[in-house]
C-alpha cells in the first residue's frame, strides 16, 4: 500500500525511474515533459525518431500539431481555458460570426478555441523540447522540401528523436554507458 520513496540516482534502478528522476532535475514542468516523451514514443519509428508527419485517420498532420492536439485535453477543466471559451464566444458574438443555432455556434467557438490553444501549445511544446534537448533526452532537427537542417524555416517540419534514457519508452535497449568496455578501432576483441 505504501511504498518507500525511490532514492535518486540509484545504481541499478529501472530505466523508467531513472528517466523520471532526470526529468525532475532538468525540466521546469517534468510531468508535461514526460507526457511529451511518451507521445513521441507512441509514434516513433524503431530508431526512436518521430515526424515530420503523423498519420491521423486518412490524412497526415505535422508532428507539432499532433502533439499539441494530443496534449490539449489535459487543460479542458482549467479555469483559464474556460475563460478563453467565454472570451472567444463574446468576440465572435460582437463580430457577428454566430448564427443563433446553438450546435453550429458551438462548433465555430470550439474551432477558434482549438486554433488559439494550438498556437499557445506550440510555444509550451518548444520550451519543453528545448529542455529535453539540453538534458540529452531528445534530438531535434527539421526535415523539409530540399534540405534537412538544424534550424526551422523554408517549409521544414520538426523531427524528434528519443535519445539517452528516453529510449526506454520505446522498448529499445538503453545505450551502453559512457566509458564502458567497448572495442575501439585498433583494439582486439576476444569474445
Amino acid at each position: 500500500m505504501f511504498h518507500a520513496p525511490v532514492p535518486s540516482h540509484v545504481p541499478g534502478g529501472s530505466d523508467l525511474s531513472l528517466l523520471l528522476d532526470q526529468l525532475s532535475h532538468c525540466c521546469s514542468r517534468p510531468r508535461y515533459a514526460f507526457m511529451l516523451l511518451t507521445l513521441i514514443a507512441d509514434v516513433a519509428k524503431p530508431d526512436g525518431s518521430a515526424g515530420p508527419l503523423v498519420r491521423v485517420g486518412d490524412g497526415l498532420v505535422s508532428l507539432r500539431d499532433w502533439l499539441c492536439d494530443a496534449l490539449t485535453p489535459m487543460g479542458h477543466r482549467d479555469p483559464r481555458r474556460m475563460a478563453l471559451v467565454e472570451r472567444v464566444r463574446e468576440e465572435l458574438r460582437k463580430g457577428e460570426r454566430l448564427t443563433g443555432d446553438a450546435a453550429a455556434d458551438d462548433m465555430v467557438v470550439q474551432d477558434e478555441v482549438r486554433t488559439r490553444v494550438r498556437a499557445s501549445g506550440k510555444t509550451n511544446l518548444s520550451r519543453a523540447a528545448s529542455e529535453l534537448v539540453k538534458a540529452g533526452l531528445l534530438k531535434r532537427h527539421y526535415q523539409g522540401y530540399r534540405v534537412d537542417h538544424l534550424n526551422r524555416g523554408a517549409q521544414r517540419q520538426v523531427v524528434y528523436t528519443l535519445t539517452g534514457r528516453a529510449r526506454a519508452l520505446t522498448g529499445a535497449p538503453p545505450p551502453p554507458p559512457r566509458g564502458s568496455a567497448r572495442a575501439r578501432q585498433g583494439d582486439l576483441f576476444a569474445g
